[in-house]
């Protein structure tokens, strides 16, 4: 088995990779799924979320009101790390679950975008980073419909590229188009992440 780490800023192309990545054949454990799962009505993460921060980051129906837990945490440092000591050992232990049920010789791509922000690097085998210039992210933004102001706060509230390029094994162009990107993916699944698993899955027969 090889566990990759794919990670990659707001606008990057990062959701296009993992996308192309499962296509392929990968089994692909999404952060950002499971930080949303970790905390569905009726789940031991919900009630420890309600417990530190009482009943009203809790929706009529039930469910979690993310934008009212968001008005809490996010200006307060300290309800941060309350918050994360709540769902990041949840997450942490489904996506270790979901990576143990995918068997040897698989690749197993876990979906991390602040891989680098919480120094998770060195969790994986292998780190992906998708990586394009400022102005490109910018546009793909304001093409979702986001103001120039909140893209770019939320593209400085992120790691650097240099940063990112500390960490990475392979580095994925997105400066292009959308088909040079996924033939990007295609030859690094052709000739490193296949080989790599199979490479991993024979030395686990062999007792390696």
């Amino acid at each position: 088995m090889l566990a990759v780490g794919l990670s990659g800023g707001i606008g990057s192309g990062k959701s296009t990779v993992a996308a192309e990545l499962a296509r392929l054949g990968a089994v692909v454990v999404d952060a950002d799924a499971l930080a949303r799962e970790v905390v569905a009505p009726g789940t031991a993460g919900l009630a420890a979320v309600v417990e530190a921060f009482g009943p009203g980051v809790l929706r009529p129906d039930g469910g979690l009101d993310r934008p009212a837990l968001g008005r809490l945490v996010f200006a307060d440092d300290a309800a941060r790390r309350r918050l994360e000591g709540i769902t990041h050992p949840l997450v942490a232990a489904e996506a270790a679950r979901r990576q143990a049920a995918a068997g040897p010789g698989a690749v197993v791509v876990h979906d991390v975008p602040l891989l680098v922000e919480n120094g998770l690097a060195q969790r994986y085998d292998l780190v992906v980073v998708v990586g394009a210039p400022v102005e490109v992210r910018l546009a793909r933004l304001r093409g979702r419909g986001m103001t120039e102001e909140d893209a770019r706060a939320r593209i400085r509230a992120q790691a650097d590229d240099a940063a990112r390029r500390a960490v990475a094994d392979v580095w994925l162009d997105n400066s292009g188009t959308r088909a040079e990107l996924v033939e990007q993916v295609r030859r690094l699944w052709a000739e490193r992440l296949l080989p790599a698993a199979g490479e991993r899955a024979g030395a686990r027969r062999a007792g390696g």
